[in-house]
């Protein structure tokens, strides 16, 4: 798990969204609402409870 995947969960966001990014790695993780940018801190334990899959990050071509 690195800043910047893409973490889906197991129940959606109020907004219907499954998929978050992961904006911070620590104790707790950050993660951001891609579609409505909501941001949440969760304690790691409850984090990987919760998640279903991790996505690796998408690499930008030029």
């Amino acid at each position: 798990m690195n800043v910047g995947e893409i973490a889906t969960m197991k129940k959606p966001h109020a907004c219907g969204s499954y998929d978050w990014e992961i904006v911070r790695i620590g104790a707790d993780i950050g993660i951001k609402c891609l579609k409505c940018g909501h941001r949440v801190m969760l304690e790691r334990a409850y984090f990987n409870k919760r998640v279903k899959c991790i996505k690796p990050k998408e690499i930008e071509e030029n």
